[in-house]
């Protein structure tokens, strides 16, 4: 089930992102959910870095947006490396 939802976590911190970003982004829904996964992951762990507990439960908010800006980041890289690839084998 916990595989389930960061599926599903990872898909929509992945197209917050993208929906944030400036631009158009040409990129899939299986990269923009891995990304957003990796975003989720990373967004978790710099939250965990400042002892980050969520005492009233509920939703991790801190998280989330940390993932977002993680899984924003994340996009422009793999955005900026595969234009470059791709611009190398055209010439």
């Amino acid at each position: 089930m916990h595989i389930i939802a960061a599926i599903i976590g990872g898909f929509i911190i992945g197209l917050l992102a993208r929906l944030i970003m400036p631009g158009k982004q040409n990129i899939g829904l299986i990269m923009t959910t891995v990304l957003g996964i990796v975003g989720g992951l990373i967004g978790s762990w710099v939250a965990g870095l400042f002892h980050y507990g969520n005492a009233n439960g509920g939703f991790e908010w801190i998280p989330f947006f940390i993932g977002i800006a993680a899984a924003i980041v994340l996009i422009a890289i793999y955005l900026a490396v595969r234009g470059r690839s791709t611009t190398a084998r055209r010439t």
